[in-house]
């Protein structure tokens, strides 16, 4: 079956179950290329001024990207704020009606968020491919780069990466501590591989996507992470060592003109969200490198956070 097909297969059977989430709207992303390709037939390639690309096509997708990663990172932040709910909290999200207090809800929830994600992120990719196999052009790679640049690519979200890792921490919990294996027929949209610590997802058959868990900067596991805006993530002390703060004064102090090691993007530090999620699954999954890491970053805290007393107090004393 063709990704399309599969894919709108997967759209109508969770449209009930899911409130209408937004989607691709892939028949009628293809009708306006064929469109276009007929208008352009008298020209070898679509001209630089498409009206139908620039005016239809290009917009259309860019309002359904919108809509997706809004819809996903909204519900994502609501199941995480369900998970970390405690005590009266907890209790008034039951009776509103946003937690129902059960362990395997969660699971499948989080699951069920994951692959619609992934999903949305692989049929983006494959109607841009189509575009640009159909006019021999790389508007598609332009219209996907200013897309992420504008933080529209769902694969960008910390949001993601938080659902995967949480999605993995509470069916391991499952396992180990209630011995529950009636869902074990159903398979995991999201899997933590250890020999290169990834997040790796398979949510069809021949599609894949692999979420590397290196630091650019140190070039080892991440550590205590955390996402900047743009979508990439850092150790939290290689951060803020990239954005000139120390670890004490946080990423918050850093100045708007810093930019990402890796895309070069200005600003993309005051907005970086801690992985908390991630941080328990890799603390449980590499223990002796964490423990490593662990005394390392606390002895590196204690001299920042001595060099910072030592500061304030000259400032204070007028030394």
């Amino acid at each position: 079956m063709k990704f399309c097909k599969k894919y709108q297969k997967y759209m109508r059977d969770h449209e009930q179950e899911q409130n209408k989430l937004p989607a691709v709207g892939f028949k009628n992303l293809k009708k306006i290329i064929k469109k276009c390709r007929r208008s352009s037939q008298l020209h070898k390639n679509c001209p630089d001024q498409c009206p139908v690309c620039d005016g239809t096509f290009f917009p259309s997708l860019h309002n359904e990207m919108s809509e997706i990663v809004g819809c996903f990172n909204q519900r994502a932040q609501k199941l995480l704020e369900k998970h970390l709910a405690s005590g009266f909290r907890k209790y008034i999200l039951i009776l509103k009606g946003k937690a129902k207090g059960n362990h395997t809800t969660l699971i499948h929830e989080g699951g069920d968020l994951v692959t619609y994600a992934l999903i949305n992120a692989v049929a983006i990719r494959k109607i841009l491919k189509k575009y640009d196999k159909i006019h021999y052009s790389k508007q598609g790679q332009l219209f996907k780069s200013q897309a992420q640049t504008m933080h529209k690519e769902i694969l960008q979200s910390p949001w993601l990466i938080e659902l995967m890792a949480l999605h993995i921490n509470l069916r391991e919990t499952k396992v180990n501590n209630l011995r529950e294996t009636e869902d074990n027929s159903r398979k995991a949209p999201a899997l933590f591989q250890e020999d290169k610590p990834s997040l790796v997802c398979e949510p069809f058959d021949s599609i894949k996507i692999d979420i590397d868990l290196t630091c650019s900067i140190c070039l080892d596991t991440v550590f205590d992470p955390v996402s900047l805006t743009c979508g990439h993530i850092f150790c939290y002390s290689c951060a803020c060592s990239a954005a000139s703060v120390s670890i004490v004064d946080g990423l918050k102090a850093a100045h708007s003109k810093k930019k990402c090691p890796l895309c070069r993007e200005a600003g993309v530090y005051e907005g970086a969200v801690h992985l908390d999620e991630l941080n328990i699954l890799l603390g449980r999954r590499c223990k002796d490198y964490w423990e490593e890491r662990l005394q390392m970053e606390r002895v590196e805290r204690v001299k920042q956070a001595k060099e910072h007393w030592e500061t304030q107090c000259s400032a204070f004393m007028g030394i």
